[in-house]
């Protein structure tokens, strides 16, 4: 587990420019990062260096590609970090499942700010966040909730998911538009920003569990079915933006598709 997400950490640094030229052949190194780490998630900055969740130590680490060197920042009593993820301000935020908050790191000075979930939304089981075109950021908790955060007043909102458990990984699409995949309840939903409304996507996944969400630069949502060996692809159709109401996500021959590919494993 720690060895192939050193591998990871490496090549997520070179697509950020921190190693490689466009002339040279890829390659992978690997990165030894301290015992009992357990990293989970990475995010590469902008300066070049990588960001990591060490869930078990309750801290982010800062990985230097250059050297090999890292560094952890503690992140309080109770930490539990999943995701991690660079924000339109170049700093770290953080899923802290632990904490039940989401966590920003200031790059510079390594000061951390917590914004907790309200107390009636204890034991989230937070996950993966993503910034939306507005500069909200927007976060997954397993246990059947996902929600917001405006970083500029600190307000949350949270919502409850359609279909109950599963909300995990999350994307935004090029247009600001907020998606994620539901692992327990096997589907992808787009949410409205404007409203904070989720629609479920029909159809829904294969029934193996849709567990992580990412947007192409064409703004097809690619989902990894997790135990089916598959990846699925929506394509949404022209005008459904970000912000506008959940039209024209039923598939036809004009309308917003599915297709998928089967995998090895």
């Amino acid at each position: 587990m720690q060895r192939r997400l050193s591998v990871l950490l490496l090549v997520l640094a070179l697509a950020a420019g921190a190693g490689l030229s466009s002339a040279e052949e890829p390659s992978i190194r690997e990165y030894r990062v301290p015992a009992g780490s357990h990293p989970h998630d990475v995010a590469p900055a902008p300066d070049g260096s990588v960001w990591y969740t060490a869930q078990n130590a309750g801290a982010l680490g800062r990985l230097d590609p250059a050297t090999g060197s890292t560094r952890h920042i503690s992140l309080g009593p109770g930490s539990s970090p999943h995701g991690v993820i660079v924000g339109p301000d170049g700093a770290p935020w953080v899923t802290d499942s632990g904490r039940n908050a989401i966590i920003r790191v200031d790059p510079s000075t390594e000061k951390i700010s917590v914004h907790p979930l309200p107390k009636e939304r204890g034991g989230a089981n937070l996950n993966t966040a993503a910034f939306d075109g507005r500069g909200i950021l927007w976060f997954t908790g397993q246990n059947g909730v996902y929600g917001r955060l405006d970083p500029r007043t600190g307000r949350i909102d949270v919502f409850d998911a359609p279909g109950g458990r599963g909300p995990y990984g999350m994307a935004a699409a090029p247009d600001g538009s907020i998606y994620y995949a539901s692992l327990a309840g096997n589907h992808v939903a787009r949410i409205d920003t404007a409203t904070g409304a989720a629609t479920v996507i029909d159809p829904p996944t294969s029934r193996q569990g849709a567990r992580r969400v990412w947007s192409d630069s064409k703004g097809r949502i690619w989902v990894s079915e997790w135990k089916a060996g598959k990846v699925g692809a929506y394509i949404p159709a022209p005008g459904n933006g970000g912000n506008g109401a959940s039209r024209g996500i039923r598939p036809g021959p004009t309308r917003s598709t599915w297709t998928r590919r089967t995998g090895s494993g």
